[in-house]
């Protein structure tokens, strides 16, 4: 299993670069950040800083939208990290949540991300792509550039995209449960599209608090770092609801049953300790969405996820101890669970 750190660009930007660091100096290969240009400082500028003060991670959004910006801009800005750095960038893509609502915009539509998918990784790797009736070729782009393009899903249709068309999964929870459904489901459908189901690499990617014991103190304060995780997973999860229903079969209600006390929600907390709109999400939620405890309980939920299949775990790191937790995956939790 490979280890990703997943951050908000708040300034200044040179804390973002340091924690990312630290990550790679932890035996984390992966750095990952939001993309909302409202909310967080652009990400694409800090990439450019963190590629050229590491040496191996490889860094990209989790996730980009195809709405926020032109797919040739999207893949131009890649292919420019690529050529200054070498292929070490990555494309997590969604419908963009926050990112689109803040400005006053609804989700992209699943057929919209399909084709941005399929034009962004064209154009980044060097090929021709169809933008809308124009088709283009960025000439510079060099030989062997590379972008995977991983997709984030949760309801059916997403993971049956997901599947056919990315290159890897994004799945934002860490319920063992839920995360070996929709592997399956995914696998399913990469299986169907004709597709070798082993070449699509699966991510978790949750909220990471590591205790020093379990403690019920401990653990109180640890799900109160990360309830405001519930609550972001609950604005994908309502869409959910509203498109097939708090009891169809088609989502689990493991997923969809403890969002029937939500409110609504305000983006100006949107990733944050201590978001009021999270009240709703009941400790069980957290348990089961995080990876809590001490670090021998983290090692026990990481094992069980990579035998489902999981390639990488991305920590979302938004809480109180962020130093700590790197150098505890670092020196405990990575050895243990990667090889």
């Amino acid at each position: 299993m490979e280890f990703g750190l997943v951050l908000q660009t708040d300034p200044p930007a040179s804390g973002v670069v340091e924690l990312m660091k630290r990550a790679e100096r932890n035996g984390f290969g992966y750095g990952w950040t939001f993309d909302s240009a409202v909310l967080w400082q652009e990400p694409f500028v800090i990439y450019s800083q963190i590629l050229a003060q590491t040496e191996r991670l490889v860094v990209g959004p989790m996730v980009t939208n195809p709405g926020t910006r032109t797919w040739e801009v999207t893949a131009s800005t890649f292919a420019t990290l690529a050529d200054m750095f070498g292929n070490r960038v990555i494309c997590g893509i969604g419908r963009g949540d926050s990112a689109m609502r803040v400005a006053g915009r609804k989700p992209n539509t699943l057929a919209r991300i399909e084709e941005a998918m399929h034009v962004i990784r064209e154009l980044a790797e060097g090929r021709e792509a169809d933008l809308g009736g124009a088709h283009v070729r960025i000439p510079w782009v060099k030989e062997g550039a590379s972008l995977p393009v991983w997709m984030a899903a949760y309801g059916p249709k997403a993971l049956a995209m997901t599947g056919e068309k990315a290159d890897g999964f994004i799945l934002q929870l860490a319920d063992v449960y839920l995360t070996e459904w929709m592997v399956k489901t995914v696998k399913d459908a990469a299986e169907r599209a004709g597709r070798n189901p082993d070449e699509v690499r699966i991510c978790v990617a949750a909220p990471a608090y590591v205790t020093e014991d379990d403690s019920p103190r401990a653990l109180a304060h640890a799900r109160e770092q990360c309830r405001w995780f519930g609550g972001m997973v609950g604005n994908h999860v309502a869409d959910l609801v509203s498109k097939y229903g708090h009891d169809s079969s088609a989502v689990p209600q493991e997923l969809t049953d403890y969002i029937t006390a939500r409110q609504g929600y305000d983006y100006a907390h949107h990733g944050r300790t201590g978001n009021p709109d999270t009240a709703f999400v009941p400790d069980e939620i957290v348990d089961r969405f995080c990876v809590i405890g001490t670090p021998e309980q983290h090692i026990e939920k990481l094992t069980a996820l990579k035998a489902l299949g999981v390639d990488q775990f991305a920590l979302y790191n938004m809480q109180d101890t962020k130093e700590s937790v790197i150098d505890v995956y670092g020196s405990t939790v990575i050895p243990a669970v990667s090889g």
